[in-house]
């Protein structure tokens, strides 16, 4: 893309974006033919606010059009590539609420077309699909801006708003697996002021939970305790009543990224207690749920624990963690949280110096979710530690994994 002229950048995005040239040059006031000769190349675009004009119809970054230098990478198509983190970043970008105050809102879908996708986005997340997810989520949340502006005021402002929080916490959440902590800061933050106007306190929660893992990404280890410890004792149920399946599996799961916060700072008695709140929450539940799209229950509190226990150092107590978790429960798990899983007990062996079971692990991840390993820094550390401590020439599976994720000794 860097080396395409203008015009053909031009074109490309307008493809991307499903606009004919006469919808295109609609949008901008301009005629079909003057689109026609920019693309070819034969009318230059030399104003900086034409440029910006063209940028802002087709809902990208003006860099992109300018040249920033992105790359798409053909040999991992179920990543998130640089091409779609600028896409995200520039829906990100959009301040629609404002915009609605001076022009006509754009064409929202309905509601309820609203709803499913935003359903399907989740199971898309939590299946591991990410590059499938990083394709559709910057017209998901151009859709889900102009939706909550298109009804800001009225009497589905709410659930607009709702559906607008849930969008940008899959953002934070896809961002954050590719190393994107930044921007998954950004829109998890972007969560929790549209979760207030939701009116939904777990929504709110949430969003803090996706806040405080993007602070622990950027190794703002105390701010990532302190925020879901906080958010955590306002949600706490303190009446039978108010110990809904929701609200247990929300307050459970802040009190995990807690814990995974004390464990990266060191403090075994917080991870204690934290996890031991955790599993009481878990046992009100009575079983795994998908509430809030959290995986909350006794299996992901035993997953955490095992997590906790590497990040404090101690692969031995993962591992032993790990094989006492209940096989069946396990596998009812999403791909996502088992690989996931995998991750880290790989992690736990190459702490015991144990390669060969790192490699089975981290080969059994690749096996269920391919994503969460091909595409995730942390799992390319990983096997780069693994294939350092392997005496002689690696095993074949590893070694065609390493080369696949562009990986080397």
């Amino acid at each position: 893309m860097d080396e395409l002229p203008i015009g053909r950048r031009v074109a490309y995005w307008r493809g991307r974006r499903k606009m004919s040239q006469q919808v295109f040059a609609d949008r901008l006031g301009k005629s079909k033919s003057w689109v026609d000769k920019v693309e070819r190349g034969v009318r230059r675009l030399d104003k900086f606010s034409v440029v910006y004009e063209i940028a802002d119809v087709l809902a990208i970054d003006v860099t992109l059009l300018l040249g920033k230098d992105v790359e798409r990478r053909p040999d991992t198509p179920n990543c998130i590539d640089q091409v779609e983190v600028e896409e995200i970043r520039a829906a990100l970008e959009r301040y629609d609420q404002m915009s609605a105050f001076f022009h006509p809102i754009p064409q929202a879908p309905p509601l309820t077309e609203m709803r499913k996708a935003v359903s399907h986005a989740w199971l898309t997340y939590q299946h591991a699909k990410y590059g499938v997810l990083a394709r559709k989520l910057p017209q998901l949340l151009r859709d889900a801006q102009a939706a909550d502006s298109a009804h800001a005021g009225g009497d589905e402002a709410r659930d607009a708003a709702h559906l607008l929080g849930q969008v940008y916490q899959i953002a934070s959440s896809a961002l954050r697996k590719v190393g994107e902590h930044e921007l998954s800061w950004l829109a998890a933050d972007r969560s929790i002021a549209v979760s207030q106007r939701a009116g939904d306190q777990l929504l709110a929660g949430m969003a803090s939970h996706r806040v405080g893992m993007a602070l622990l990404s950027l190794g703002r280890v105390r701010s990532a305790l302190e925020v879901n410890v906080n958010i955590a004792n306002r949600l706490a149920p303190t009446t039978p009543e108010a110990a809904t399946p929701e609200r247990l599996s929300v307050y459970g799961l802040l009190l995990l990224t807690g814990a995974m916060a004390a464990a990266r700072i060191g403090d075994s008695a917080t991870v204690r207690d934290l996890v031991s709140g955790a599993e009481q929450a878990a046992g009100a539940l009575g079983g795994d749920f998908n509430y809030y799209w959290t995986s909350f229950g006794p299996t992901n509190v035993e997953l955490h624990r095992a997590a906790a226990a590497v990040e404090l150092g101690d692969g031995g107590k993962a591992i032993e963690t790990h094989e006492r978790i209940n096989r069946e429960c396990f596998a009812a798990m999403l791909p996502e949280r088992r690989a996931h899983h995998y991750l880290d007990i790989a992690r736990g062996y190459t702490q015991l110096g144990d390669v060969e079971k790192a490699s089975e692990m981290l080969l059994e991840g690749d096996r269920l979710a391919p994503s969460e390993i091909r595409c995730r820094p942390l799992a390319h550390e990983v096997i780069s530690d693994v294939l350092r401590r392997t005496r002689g020439t690696p095993p074949a599976p590893i070694a065609e994994l390493a080369e696949q994720m562009g990986v080397g000794v």
